[in-house]
């Protein structure tokens, strides 16, 4: 990505600077395998690891925007910032054109440990959103993660992860969220699954919304971007989790989509940029995926 504009968001909870103590988790280690192997299918794992005992106290943190002094991953930092500040804006612009109004949420950074509304959030965690208290969580980390063990190496592939997120928060404020979990008491797992597959590919095409629209505006695409997020995207699929994790494949279990699905969504809105083509519930333009 070459920068040509855009600006730093403000709404960052910086709490790398030790805000992580005072954390304990419980549930043993296999408990914290699932845990991991859901936050990088980008679940939130407090579910898991809140559900096995986990407790926590309240650890003292910085305050929003609070300096933290010098810190050894502060480009990456600085690079949030400007994604979530490209996104605030992009969304604002989308949203006006309908005559309605965005409101963004806060991003908070972490490092090894931290709470949040959901819950317990770790470095296993990765990239989350909370419905809890409209935030989103990242330790740092995550991004050597994705080169390291997906593959998917790259300042755009890491704009996507952001982006992603973002787009929960759309949903929860379009009230998407709520209708799904609403709809996902009434259903068995396997049901509930298949909801929670189209609420994360529909994260994927507002993310691709959001890179249409920001391209031209905030950044320029530089050869080989497009190809990091569609990585980054077919990396983490339900389908190559699996056969990774356990060796084999169980659709039935999927909650985030095939490494196709999620690429061709993400695809979708980054072609089109209209949010108006993004219902992934009610289309099935990928079943043959």
């Amino acid at each position: 990505m070459r920068w040509i504009g855009g600006r730093e968001s403000g709404n960052v909870e910086d709490r790398r600077g030790g805000g992580g103590r005072g954390l304990a988790i419980g549930g043993g280690i296999g408990t914290i395998v699932i845990a991991i192997i859901v936050t990088l299918l980008g679940g939130d794992p407090s579910e898991i690891l809140n559900g096995s005992g986990a407790t926590s106290e309240s650890p003292t943190m910085p305050r929003a925007g609070q300096a933290v002094g010098p810190q050894a991953d502060d480009a990456a930092a600085q690079f949030t910032r400007r994604v979530l500040g490209s996104t605030e804006d992009t969304w604002n612009r989308v949203f006006a054109k309908d005559g309605g109004q965005y409101r963004p949420s806060t991003l908070v950074m972490f490092r090894d440990r931290t709470q949040s509304g959901c819950g317990v959030a770790s470095a296993a965690s990765g990239p989350f959103y909370c419905p809890g208290d409209g935030k989103l969580y990242i330790d740092l980390s995550f991004y050597d993660e994705l080169s390291r063990r997906f593959n998917a190496p790259g300042d755009f592939a890491m704009a996507y992860v952001v982006a992603h997120e973002v787009g929960h928060a759309i949903q929860d404020q379009m009230g998407i969220m709520d209708k799904v979990q609403a709809a996902q008491q009434r259903m068995s797992e396997v049901e509930a699954n298949r909801l929670s597959v189209r609420l994360e590919l529909q994260a994927d095409f507002l993310a691709g919304v959001w890179a249409h629209n920001a391209q031209g505006t905030d950044f320029n695409f530089e050869p080989g971007d497009v190809e990091e997020a569609l990585r980054a995207a077919s990396s983490i699929g339900d389908d190559r989790i699996q056969k990774q994790t356990q060796g084999y494949v169980t659709p039935d279990a999927f909650t985030h989509g095939t490494a196709a699905q999620r690429v061709y969504w993400f695809s979708k809105g980054l072609k089109t940029g209209d949010i108006n083509q993004g219902d992934t519930f009610t289309s099935r333009e990928d079943a043959n995926l």
